[in-house]
C-alpha cells in the first residue's frame, strides 16, 4: 500500500501543467533541506523559502510534502542504484562484491545527503522507509545475496548472518558523510576521493580476508 501511494504521488510530479521552474535545482535544494533537517522538521514553508518558490508550489507540483520527498529521493538515488546494479555483469562473485563496496563508498562522497537521509529514515519504520527498501534496497540486495552466499560457501567470506554483511557494506560509507566529526578528527577534507577508496579497501579486507593474498 505504501509503495503504491508513493508511486501515485511521484506520478503527479510529471504533470505537464506544473510551473516552469528549474526542477533539477529545486530537487537539489530539497535534498539538502531534508538531509539537514530531517523529514518531520522540514516544513512546506521552509521548503518554499529554500527553493525560492511560492508557498503553494510543493502541493501544486508534487501534491504534498511526501510527494516532493519521493521525487527528491528518486532524483538522488536513481543514478547510484543504476551504478550498483551494473555489478551483476561482473565476471565473478568476488568482483561483484568489490564493485558494490566501492560504489557505495564513492557514492557517499558524490551525494552525502542521500546517505544522511537513509540513515535517518532507517531508525524508525514508516512509509518512507518502506519506499526506500522496496524501490532501492531490496532489488539490489536480492541481486547481490546469491553471490555473497556462494562466497561464504566457498570459505571466501566468513560465515556470518546476511544482515551483518549488508551493514558491513553500506554503513561504513556513512562515515564519509560526517564531515563535522571528520574535521574534529583532522581529516584532510581535500582528499575525499582517495579516502572513499581507502575505506572501500578497508571494508573489503574485512569481508574478503584472502583477497590479493592468493596471487602472492
Amino acid at each position: 500500500m505504501a509503495q503504491r501511494t508513493l508511486r501515485g504521488r511521484r506520478a503527479v510530479a510529471s504533470r505537464e501543467d506544473a510551473p516552469v521552474t528549474d526542477e533539477a535545482d529545486v530537487l537539489r535544494r530539497g535534498l539538502e533541506a531534508f538531509a539537514e533537517l530531517g523529514y518531520e522538521a522540514t516544513t512546506v514553508r521552509e521548503l518554499a523559502k529554500r527553493l525560492g518558490v511560492s508557498h503553494n508550489y510543493i502541493n501544486d507540483r508534487y501534491e504534498s510534502k511526501l510527494g516532493f520527498w519521493t521525487a527528491v529521493i528518486d532524483s538522488a538515488a536513481r543514478p547510484l542504484f543504476e551504478e550498483l546494479m551494473v555489478a551483476d555483469r561482473a565476471s565473478s562473485d568476488e568482483e561483484r562484491l568489490v564493485i558494490a563496496v566501492t560504489v557505495f563508498c564513492r557514492g557517499a562522497v558524490k551525494s552525502p545527503e542521500i546517505n544522511r537521509i537513509v540513515a535517518d529514515e532507517s531508525v524508525r519504520d514508516s512509509d518512507r522507509l518502506a519506499y526506500l527498501f522496496e524501490e532501492y534496497v531490496s532489488p539490489w540486495w536480492s541481486q547481490l545475496t546469491p553471490a555473497i552466499k556462494r562466497l561464504m560457501k566457498a570459505g571466501v567470506i566468513p560465515p556470518v548472518p546476511m544482515n551483518m554483511v549488508f551493514f558491513a557494506i553500506t554503513w561504513p560509507a556513512l562515515a564519509l558523510t560526517q564531515k563535522a566529526m571528520a574535521h574534529r578528527l583532522r581529516r584532510d577534507a581535500d582528499k575525499e576521493t582517495s579516502t572513499s577508496d581507502q575505506l572501500a579497501e578497508l571494508v573489503l579486507t574485512g569481508l574478503l580476508p584472502m583477497r590479493g593474498k592468493q596471487s602472492r
